[in-house]
């Protein structure tokens, strides 16, 4: 098997105010994504991504904000994390997660369109996690 590129995330922690709050969102998008369960711990959750082999690809975990601003949602225009976008396999996959997003009563930032500014093609729907991080779906052809 081909190990992934250099430069490709290997995995991605996550402070949230409530692990066991949120993963309930986590599970569903993650789980829709086609990640799976791998791991609880003392501080939160972690889900993995495996390949046709069965061989890691990325892993994503949330785990309990110990530090300032637990009484308040994240601020995305605050140096730190702006937003996190995950590449859809077409349209109908944006339009999919949109129709998860919208059953979950997730918080839909932006429903599936297009963005030409951005890139030919580009077409996303943007949501927020319980704790107001921003995520993004996007399919480009």
């Amino acid at each position: 098997m081909p190990r992934p590129p250099r430069g490709t995330i290997d995995h991605l922690d996550l402070t949230v105010r409530d692990p066991r709050a949120s993963r309930a969102f986590y599970d569903a998008v993650l789980g829709f994504l086609g990640y799976r369960l791998a791991s609880e711990h003392d501080r939160g959750f972690d889900w993995d991504l495996r390949d046709e082999t069965g061989a890691l690809v990325s892993s994503i975990g949330i785990m309990r904000a110990t530090g300032d601003g637990l009484t308040r949602k994240h601020d995305r225009t605050a140096p730190g994390l702006h937003h996190i976008a995950w590449r859809a396999e077409s349209r109908d996959d944006v339009a999919r997660l949109h129709d998860l997003l919208v059953a979950m009563g997730a918080e839909v930032l932006d429903p599936p369109a297009d963005y030409p500014d951005y890139a030919p093609g580009y077409h996303a729907v943007f949501f927020a996690d319980p704790d107001g991080l921003k995520l993004e779906f996007v399919f480009q052809p």
